[in-house]
């Protein structure tokens, strides 16, 4: 039995310690706030941007998960001391870092999107994300710290409750047959990565030292719309068919005053404005996990959220 520290408990925090305990490991979590205890995961408060106290609550474990983000609108200011303080903990400690990366850093690409992409971003987002890796890479290559970085494009599934694009502005409205808004075109093929796979990928990697020192792509079903996706989505459901309608510059310009995370998003609309595929061969040539079966995603996605409704209306 190992022990593996997890910072954040947002859906992929909290997927991947769940994990960990079900394969027999002593889980812990690292949050702002903590958070009451459950089977198998110990919680324990701590502002996880000080070095010195972070390194204390991982020394001994064989691997640290960098699973949280700051706020969008807080990118700039708080990802730096957040990821100098999770490469300060692996090197004080030995622990694997593992971290959760996203596709920001590319920035816009005409051609699927693979790890050997140049990060090349020039948004602000975008920039400090890439910062965040090359960081850690530059101190693996050092040999200072062993480091790793697992990036997945955006989130669905049971657990996904943040984010505007398959979640909490989508899902209720869809289960009630209510047309639902996006950004971008509708019609552009994107890659969705299922909440579970990714916590699969983060587990199989922390383990493979030969995956070290380089960025891996999460195992991702092939690219659909957003309408195909809700296509399916309400199939499952038995609400559709469901329209699906995007938002106007004008009505996102006017929203965005009133909502942060919309106008931060504006960085990133360039991914619903054309298709936006993830390329994820290099890992299935090297490793195990897989994208889970598309018609499973669907069904779980649909039935953990009918779950969430029912419950909150009752």
């Amino acid at each position: 039995m190992s022990l593996y520290v997890v910072i954040g408990f947002g859906p992929a925090g909290a997927a991947t310690a769940r994990l960990l305990v079900e394969r027999g490991h002593k889980v812990r979590v690292i949050t702002a706030s903590g958070r009451a205890a459950e089977p198998g995961i110990e919680h324990l408060a701590l502002d996880a941007s000080e070095p010195e106290r972070l390194a204390e609550a991982v020394r001994g474990a064989a691997a640290v998960f960098g699973c949280a983000a700051p706020p969008l609108p807080r990118w700039a200011s708080d990802w730096p001391p957040l990821a100098s303080a999770l490469c300060a903990a692996a090197e004080a400690t030995g622990a694997v870092l593992v971290m959760l990366g996203n596709l920001y850093g590319y920035g816009p690409v005409d051609r699927p999107l693979t790890e050997e992409l140049p990060l090349a971003a020039t948004g602000p987002k975008g920039r400090v994300r890439a910062a965040v890796w090359e960081q850690a890479r530059a101190l693996h290559e050092q040999g200072r710290i062993k480091a790793v970085e697992v990036r997945a494009s955006d989130f669905f599934g049971p657990g996904v409750t943040d984010g505007g694009h398959l979640a909490a502005r989508v899902m209720p409205r869809l289960l009630r047959g209510r047309p639902v808004s996006t950004l971008g075109d509708p019609n552009a093929p994107h890659g969705w990565t299922y909440l579970p796979d990714v916590a699969r990928a983060l587990v199989e990697i922390a383990g493979e030292e030969r995956a070290w020192g380089r960025a891996w792509h999460v195992p991702t079903a092939p690219a659909l719309s957003v309408r195909e996706m809700v296509d399916r989505l309400a199939a499952r459901a038995e609400t559709g068919p469901v329209a699906v309608r995007p938002l106007s510059p004008a009505v996102l310009g006017l929203v965005g005053v009133f909502s942060p995370l919309i106008r931060e998003l504006k960085e990133t609309r360039y991914q619903f404005d054309r298709p936006f595929v993830v390329d994820a061969s290099a890992y299935e040539a090297e490793f195990t996990v897989r994208a889970t079966p598309f018609d499973e995603q669907i069904r779980a996605t649909v039935d953990w959220w009918r779950a969430r409704v029912a419950a909150a209306t009752t």
